[in-house]
């Protein structure tokens, strides 16, 4: 399948309970929103409702949790179907998921469980990302994970992957900076090369959030503001890519509108900083 992906240039925010009054019933300064999918596939009822009157004030971006492109035993169809039941509904502007799987035949750990990274694995995950693109009708944006363990059966990179990844089924690429951040810092990879190494035509939308030290391990929790390292991974991000949707994602310890307001802002002054010196040289 071949569909052209659009760019967007533009700031946005999640979508969570805890701001939908606001959303509703002011006018909120940002380009897009971002919802998880899989809250929103339902039959009518209240969360579609409100979604459809968002909808109305900014686009939308349909972030899913649990397609498990990884599974080696395919996709669900009935997955696929709600999902292009919603997508029809809504015309969003990105339709995303994980690169990493969490369901195999009747077993679903609600998670996102990493993948070795092989030629084995990438047939598995080209061949489902094809289905999944077919049965939406449209190119599908993927997210690179962020890890705490390794497979020694591994023959190629990260980056290596999702790079062969994107251009064998054709589909886009959502960067999250801080999963590159905590991985690297659990795996001792190299940031910077890994930025390098993705094929920066594919990249369309941009991930920003935070994580907590664990007793070992950096953990992607979502729960922090965005720190400085991740920060300064992402000025280096906006240097390599073209015009990309660029996001604060935040699932927990949700702060007041504000706070995420002036965090989007922080990303905005980056990245159109570094554009207009650009410019100027």
């Amino acid at each position: 399948m071949s569909h052209a992906i659009p760019t967007f240039d533009g700031y946005g925010l999640g979508l969570r309970r805890e701001h939908y009054r606001d959303f509703l019933d002011t006018d909120v300064p940002v380009d897009f929103v971002e919802v998880i999918s899989e809250n929103f596939m339902v039959d009518g009822g209240q969360p579609l409702d409100i979604l459809r009157r968002v909808r109305e004030r900014h686009p939308v971006i349909l972030h899913g949790v649990s397609m498990s492109i990884g599974s080696a035993d395919g996709l669900r169809g009935d997955y696929l179907r709600r999902l292009r039941k919603l997508v029809d509904a809504i015309d969003p502007l990105f339709v995303s998921d994980h690169l990493s799987w969490s369901r195999y035949a009747h077993f679903n750990s609600h998670d996102l469980l990493p993948l070795p990274y092989t030629e084995e694995t990438l047939a598995v995950v080209c061949r489902n990302i094809e289905t999944a693109q077919d049965a939406l009708g449209r190119a599908m944006l993927f997210e690179n994970p962020s890890s705490y363990v390794s497979f020694a059966a591994s023959s190629m990179s990260e980056w290596e992957f999702i790079a062969q990844m994107s251009r064998r089924t054709g589909c886009g690429l959502l960067l999250d900076v801080n999963n590159i951040y905590v991985s690297a810092q659990n795996h001792g990879w190299d940031a910077q090369a890994y930025l390098r190494g993705l094929p920066a035509e594919r990249v369309r939308q941009i991930h920003l959030a935070g994580h907590t030290q664990g007793e070992e391990l950096l953990i992607d929790t979502h729960d922090q503001p965005v720190n400085d390292e991740v920060w300064a991974l992402y000025a280096a991000a906006t240097a390599m890519f073209g015009p990309v949707a660029t996001m604060i994602e935040r699932d927990d310890a949700i702060p007041p509108l504000p706070e995420l307001l002036a965090e989007l802002d922080t990303a905005r002054q980056l990245r159109e900083g570094r554009k207009a010196m650009q410019e100027a040289a």
